[in-house]
């Protein structure tokens, strides 16, 4: 017996298998019904049979198999990318996903050969239904996958949003507080809730940065007339009263004047240099170059510290991944990576180097126009 009419004929026992291996699942199936488990099963096995039915050259089968093919049997593609959406709003995961999948292959085949017995199945119906189910597996998790990053995207888009008002109201407090002389107990208080507010607001601004740049919106770049060096003069000093006890050195040399996002090139600039303070040597200084030159603008931040190895230097960019060296101090791995974003930005480029002397960020800007 051909696979595709054992599919179509023991349809109903193919489902009962499938249905009885969803519900164990937990703990997302176990609020499912009968009808819910077996999503999408029914059209998806119906592709399967339709596509086994047709002709096949090897040359097809050999892309096919490599995924090369034109185009998707479109029932399957629908059948599978629908059972995908709803899998994810049941409360499935990945794992799970991909695990019904398994147990169908292993189920169908199983079930297929008993019924071909004592004959032997047919070795090509097994490759294209093998090549069918992956097909298909390939389809749910691409869909569930975006479905997810959907999910995670709308999510840090709220959750920045939401927090942005009552961070505001903390930090007008706290200054409120500061303003009040009060005391030294209660001017203490009020320096720690603002260096604390400054600290969210960076985490907070560099998470909607980053939710921006995975849409694929990349970094919000507003050019005008600035001049770098006042720019990081400013920078700085905020920083000097947000961390008293580091001693940070700024040394600006030529013409830093040009077209730049100010704004976003101070943020590039803080994240530089707090990433310095909590990595470097605790009694270590920073060190801030900025320096013009014909083409542009070279920020040259350094500080000692451990040196870095080959594989975390590699990956310091990425987001949230900070590597070993970088796991001491709370935080949400994104200030690097928006550092890197901002100069790309720009036109520009970020690069680090490490040794046993020190680490050394550089960014290169264009001028712009």
């Amino acid at each position: 017996m051909r696979l595709a009419d054992f599919i179509l004929r023991d349809m109903e026992h193919i489902l009962a298998s499938w249905e009885a291996f969803a519900s164990t699942r937990l703990p997302a199936a176990a609020s499912m019904t009968s009808l819910e488990l077996r999503d999408h099963a029914q059209q998806i096995l119906e592709a399967i049979a339709a596509d086994l039915s047709i002709p096949q050259t090897r040359e097809a089968q050999a892309a096919k198999s490599k995924g090369l093919a034109p185009e998707p049997f479109p029932a399957r593609e629908t059948a599978a990318q629908s059972h995908a959406v709803l899998r994810a709003k049941a409360g499935y995961d990945i794992r799970q996903l991909a695990s019904e999948y398994r147990a169908l292959r292993a189920s169908v085949l199983s079930l297929w050969m008993d019924a071909c017995s004592p004959n032997h199945p047919s070795l090509e119906d097994v490759i294209r239904f093998n090549e069918s189910i992956d097909q298909a597996l390939a389809e749910s998790i691409g869909h569930f996958s975006s479905q997810v990053e959907q999910a995670r995207n709308l999510l840090l888009g709220m959750l920045s949003h939401d927090m942005r008002t009552p961070l505001q109201t903390v930090q007008m407090t706290a200054r409120f507080l500061g303003q009040l002389n009060a005391g030294e107990v209660v001017s203490d208080a009020a320096r720690r809730l603002i260096n604390s507010g400054a600290h969210l607001q960076g985490l907070l601004d560099d998470l909607v940065d980053f939710n921006r740049t995975n849409l694929g919106l990349g970094i919000n770049v507003v050019r005008s007339l600035v001049d770098l060096g006042t720019i990081s003069a400013d920078e700085i000093e905020e920083l000097r009263a947000a961390y008293p006890d580091s001693n940070l050195q700024l040394d600006v040399a030529g013409d830093c004047r040009g077209f730049w996002d100010g704004r976003r090139v101070q943020q590039l600039l803080g994240n530089l240099v707090t990433n310095a303070i909590h990595h470097g040597e605790p009694d270590g200084s920073v060190r801030v170059a900025v320096m013009g030159g014909e083409a542009g603008v070279r920020i040259v931040v350094s500080n000692r510290g451990p040196a870095m190895d080959a594989t975390t230097l590699t990956q310091l960019f990425e987001p949230l991944n900070r590597g070993n060296a970088y796991t001491r101090h709370p935080g949400l791995g994104l200030g690097l990576y928006i550092v890197r974003e901002i100069a790309k930005g720009h036109g520009g480029t970020a690069e680090v180097r490490s040794d046993d002397q020190e680490t050394v960020f550089t960014v290169v800007l264009p001028r712009g126009k």
